[in-house]
């Protein structure tokens, strides 16, 4: 027994640095617990406590991912929303912010004041009214006349606008009070002609009236030129001028004599209600009334400033 001892225990002083035991300890009841067993179990359980720290790692460190994206998304957002929406820039043709243009000019039909409101991107409906006064007096065929021109009109127009600021702008005059009043008077002893029918004026009771020319309330209207209201750029004034003209028809015109007349020397001496003298009224009714046909079509030409809001 002690010689198989001593034999083993050399077999283990050699073999002691590879890990190997035999039978000697097996076989002398000194062996345990297998070595390999011990260690592998030691192994596995330190690579399960490294995976289980590779696994909190790697969980802390996604959860720290995480968080800092939610921070790096969340204070995106914060700022979009304090920045607020970005500002619209206008864009050429883009309709005016503007919703109403007034403008002052002076024409033809007298100083005017218009207003206009924008209906589509190309289009204002545009209203105005015009007023002037002139007095002068007059002689014409030996009658005296003390006349007053009126201009009293009121009009409305679509302006549309198929390029730029040039405009077409058909429209009406919704009111004509455009018009001429005179006081007539022929001196006592004076020579005057009617219709070409040449008459004196009794000393005694001369010849007076009134005399009027006017047209139609309403008149048609065509209008052409420059400008806009309310331009479509933004700009808030604008610069004027327009040309066309109204369709207001024939002239009305009424001439009333009273007072006596006479023949060139001062004799036969009649009322002026006198049929052949009244046949020559008319006739001179007629006569002014032709001399102002040409103006049927009234030229109107407008030079104008405008704002708007």
């Amino acid at each position: 027994m002690r010689a198989r001892t001593a034999r083993c225990l050399a077999t283990v002083a050699l073999f002691v640095t590879a890990g190997w035991s035999g039978d000697c300890f097996a076989g002398s009841g000194l062996a345990g617990a297998p070595k390999d067993e011990g260690a592998t179990a030691a192994v596995a359980g330190t690579r399960s406590e490294a995976a289980g720290a590779g696994v909190a790692a790697q969980s802390a460190d996604e959860v720290d991912v995480q968080t800092d994206a939610a921070g790096v998304d969340g204070g995106r957002n914060t700022r979009l929303e304090e920045a607020g929406p970005a500002p619209t820039e206008k864009r050429p043709g883009q309709n005016s912010s503007s919703h109403f243009g007034i403008g002052l000019k002076i024409s033809t039909l007298g100083a005017g004041i218009e207003t206009a409101v924008p209906l589509a991107a190309k289009a204002n409906l545009r209203g105005g009214v015009n007023f002037f006064q002139y007095n002068r007096a007059t002689i014409n065929d030996g009658i005296h006349y003390a006349g007053q021109l009126q201009f009293r009109s009121a009009e409305a127009h679509f302006d549309w606008y198929p390029f730029g600021g040039f405009h077409v702008s058909p429209g009406v005059l919704f009111y004509n009070g455009n018009q001429l009043t005179a006081n007539a008077t022929v001196p006592g002893g004076q020579n005057f002609t009617l219709n070409g029918t040449a008459y004196q004026s009794e000393s005694t009771d001369p010849v007076t009236g009134t005399g009027k020319l006017d047209f139609v309330k309403v008149s048609p209207s065509i209008m052409l030129g420059f400008g806009n209201l309310i331009p479509r750029s933004g700009r808030h004034y604008s610069f004027l001028f327009e040309f066309g003209g109204a369709y207001q028809g024939s002239a009305r015109v009424a001439l009333n004599l009273t007072g006596s007349v006479c023949d060139t020397n001062g004799a036969n001496c009649v009322p002026t209600s006198n049929s052949t003298v009244q046949a020559n009224v008319l006739a001179q009714q007629q006569k002014i009334r032709n001399d102002i046909n040409p103006y049927r079509f009234f030229p109107v030409v407008s030079l104008g400033v405008g704002f708007n809001f």
